[in-house]
């Protein structure tokens, strides 16, 4: 051994100090990675292994993986190992520079959707050319300050710039594309396609009347149904198997359901592919079941084997080529009960067709919830993957919640309901068809751990345990983000750890992710650890920043015809200063600064100091965020409402559902003051005047908050008039924070009031379902109530039309008023 490190020592390549596996996908030809070897060895690196998956995979042995994908059985133990996984095109781009480059750049995670984005950024203000770069680097993508044949993507405003006239010069095939692509991208956390956006005539930049057209291939192919049976499906195997049943040994679970016929059918698939089908989990490779439930279920999954159904099965003889179940959604075993707070929704499609429709049909009903093929004014949901359509129009017109399918795959692979506040959700870029990216969200291994298979369950007790391989992860969090706060946790927690029991995996601990035993190397660990977060935290904190921008990457390239540009040099009204945005800082800042987490999260209404002074806002809250307190607009999130006296801002009204303390803006004045975190006790809001104009109590509001749990209006219709003082907006969100639903009123015929959801609380509140309101002014609108009057008595309820008074002070005093005094 000693002498094998001597000689690597004397040699002086490139790659002398490394040892590479590399590992052959169908989507890598083999006469591709057989020159990958050559060149390696050739600058004297050792090409350890390069028969994988044929042969195993020794990490102790190895420096670098070498493949085009992450979905190969090890990827997770690699990652663990601190081994980087990295794309054929490192080894290219490490001779062109003579160096080895970053391997964080050049990860086939899915996770780094920009990894093979290279761009040159030019022409762009200094600010937006930074917060580009900082979105690419974080998002696994390069940056190049030159021109060179390796550049992608070209980010420009305009044909006219010089780089633009020297890359046609040149013949260089790069993209010159708009800096709203990256935006998109950046907003979706997914890689859209930039044909709409590239010059010299991009279509984002048109008038078009038709809506975008998507592409018929998606990520969803062969992944369609969780159960193919019930569509009459039987495994079809163009070839005989020769890889993906290999050595292995399959368990089909009784909870399968199949007939004795087609159970004999794959058994001879799977013997005749060189594997073995076996009765017992504990000898099992492959487990395949219907349901995330029963002991064999949870003994495989906690055994990191593989665990999926009959969809994932076909799919592998098929094709032959090993891919993980969580990579697609419906190739992993259905809930029996569905997803949490989705049965009784009912969901409607809008604008998906083909594999990507039926995908997320499938998906809806996996959830509990029922897609209906038309849309109704009782659904809950419209799923669109543009909304430019009449039935986008309606469905905002009746109150129906307008998303894109992120939210439902995100939800489903969260295993929680997510709020579709979140912009990601509600975001249409004008020439996408998000249909195109369907299927590219996987699923969590550490969510699935925790609902279906958690380490104190009675049945898991003797179940055997080994690392997890599983490729499991798809969060939006930017993966270096989350890689740096793992790793920084374990660099600077106490090096007293608790010895682990050989019955316990060291991957899969309770609530914990990737913690590495003590052992003589952790020490190695951690110090990798430490330079990585030192590598990323640049990177980060540009994309955090970025992210945070009004506007986005494009705040300062937006052109006069755009429809999201912020005006630049214009002084807001009080009511826009009121509510303008104020970005939360980001875990890499707690990182960089070692600032702890907020003591408290503000929101902020009426505060006169920072009106149309943005220098001071901006050091003040810099100076709040140091000691502890973080100023937000998520009323969602808030602790603590602050205002100089009651008033009836949007944000002020909203947050009180949430049971915030309420104080005075003098408790921030103070703070900076004294620069430190005095007791928000003592500045609790006391105004006498307005409450007895109001006839509220805040303390008393307050605890009716806390009991209502945001229900107040639960199980109530609202309309709003077209031109409502305040904007309908406004009170929607008044209205939805309390838990209610709020519709724009258009006075059309053949509207018909939504009746309560099956199985739903407001089904069986009389009262509820028995009023319904009009929020009005008596300024011209009488003519208006009477077709609302017939609606509702229509529907055998009482029409009440109300001042937004009612609203207003309802929500102010957590109580439901009589509607007599507002009446109109």
């Amino acid at each position: 051994m000693d002498e094998d490190k001597a000689e690597r020592a004397k040699k002086t390549g490139l790659f002398a100090q490394c040892s590479f596996a590399l590992v052959r996908t169908a989507t890598w030809p083999q006469e591709e990675a057989d020159s990958l070897a050559a060149e390696l060895r050739l600058h004297d690196g050792e090409v350890v292994l390069d028969q994988y998956p044929e042969e195993n995979l020794d990490l102790s042995a190895i420096t670098h993986v070498v493949s085009d994908t992450s979905d190969f059985p090890d990827y997770n133990a690699c990652a663990d190992a601190l081994i980087p996984v990295i794309k054929p095109n490192w080894v290219q781009h490490c001779l062109a520079k003579d160096k080895l480059m970053n391997p964080r750049q050049y990860s086939p995670d899915p996770r780094f959707f920009m990894s093979d984005v290279t761009v040159c950024v030019t022409d762009l203000p200094s600010g937006d050319a930074d917060a580009i770069i900082g979105g690419i680097l974080a998002m696994g993508g390069l940056w190049s300050a030159k021109l060179t044949s390796q550049v992608t993507h070209i980010i420009t405003l305009s044909m006219d710039s010089e780089t633009v006239g020297f890359a046609q010069k040149r013949g260089l095939d790069a993209k010159v594309v708009l800096p709203h692509w990256v935006d998109d991208c950046l907003k979706l956390g997914r890689k859209i396609d930039e044909q709409p956006y590239q010059l010299p005539n991009p279509e984002i930049l048109k008038v078009v009347s038709k809506p975008p057209m998507g592409k018929r291939k998606t990520h969803v192919e062969g992944a369609l149904h969780p159960d193919p049976t019930e569509l009459g499906q039987q495994p079809t195997s163009p070839r005989k198997l020769e890889k993906v049943f290999k050595k292995k040994s399959v368990m089909l679970a009784d909870d399968l359901g199949i007939s004795p016929y087609l159970r004999g059918i794959l058994n001879e698939l799977i013997t005749t592919g060189g594997g073995k089908v076996t009765d017992l989990v504990s000898k099992a490779d492959m487990y395949i079941c219907k349901y995330r439930e029963g002991r064999d279920y949870k003994i495989a999954s906690r055994a990191g084997k593989d665990v999926g159904n009959l969809a994932w099965l076909y799919f592998l003889i098929q094709t032959d080529e090993w891919t993980s179940p969580m990579r697609r959604m419906l190739h992993y075993p259905v809930a029996k009960n569905g997803l949490p707070g989705f049965p009784g929704l009912l969901i409607s499609l809008s604008n998906y067709s083909g594999d990507a429709r039926s995908y997320l049909e499938n998906l809806i009903m996996a959830t509990g919830a029922k897609c209906t093929k038309t849309l109704k004014q009782d659904n809950t949901h419209l799923i669109t993957a543009h909304d430019t359509s009449e039935k986008c129009a309606a469905a905002r017109e009746w109150g129906v919640n307008v998303i894109n399918h992120l939210w439902l795959e995100e939800s489903y692979a969260r295993w929680k309901m997510q709020n579709m506040t979140d912009k990601r959700y509600t975001h249409f870029p004008q020439r996408t068809n998000l249909g195109d990216i369907c299927g590219q969200t996987h699923l969590d291994r550490t969510v699935l751990e925790q609902n279906f298979f958690p380490d104190d369950d009675t049945e898991m007790t003797d179940a055997p345990a080994k690392p997890m391989r599983q490729v499991d992860k798809n969060a939006i969090e930017p993966p270096s983000a989350r890689r740096v706060k793992s790793e920084a946790t374990k660099t600077i927690s106490s090096p007293v750890q608790k010895p682990q029991t050989p019955a316990q995996s060291r991957l899969i601990g309770a609530g914990k992710e990737n913690i590495t035993p003590s052992t003589t190397g952790s020490r190695k660990s951690k110090d990798v650890a430490a330079s990585r977060l030192h590598l990323a935290a640049e990177d980060i904190a540009l994309f955090e920043k970025e992210s945070k921008r009004r506007g986005g990457v494009i705040y300062g390239g937006r052109r006069k015809s755009d429809p999201e540009r912020v005006e630049l040099g214009r002084k807001r009204s009080m009511e826009e200063m009121d509510d303008v945005e104020m970005s939360d800082d980001s875990e890499v800042k707690k990182l960089k600064r070692g600032t702890e987490a907020p003591q408290m999260r503000l929101v902020i209404s009426k505060y006169e100091k920072w009106v149309n002074k943005p220098k001071d806002e901006d050091r003040d809250k810099k100076q709040l965020r140091s000691l502890g307190i973080l100023i937000t607009t998520d009323p969602t999130k808030a602790t603590h409402l602050a205002a100089p006296h009651i008033v009836r801002t949007v944000k002020f009204v909203t947050a009180l559902a949430y049971a915030p303390l309420v104080i005075s803006t003098d408790f921030i004045d103070a703070c900076l003051e004294e620069d430190e975190l005095v007791d928000p006790e003592a500045y609790v809001l006391k105004d006498t005047v307005n409450e007895k104009k109001y006839e509220i109590s805040l303390k008393d509001s307050r605890k009716r908050a806390q009991k209502n749990a945001n229900q107040l209006l639960q199980g109530r219709c609202i309309y709003c008039m077209e031109n409502i003082p305040g904007g309908f907006e406004t009170f929607k969100s008044i209205v939805e924070a309390n838990g209610g639903r709020c519709m724009l009123w258009k006075n059309r015929k053949g509207t018909t009031v939504p009746s309560g959801r099956a199985g739903s609380e407001e089904s069986t509140d009389t009262d509820a379902n028995n009023d319904v309101y009009l929020l009005s002014d008596d300024k011209g609108n009488q003519a208006l109530w009477s077709r609302f009057r017939e609606m509702v008595k229509g529907s055998r309820k009482a029409p009440k039309i109300v001042k937004t008074d009612w609203i207003l002070e309802s929500a102010m005093s957590q109580e439901l008023r009589s509607t007599k005094p507002y009446e109109l």
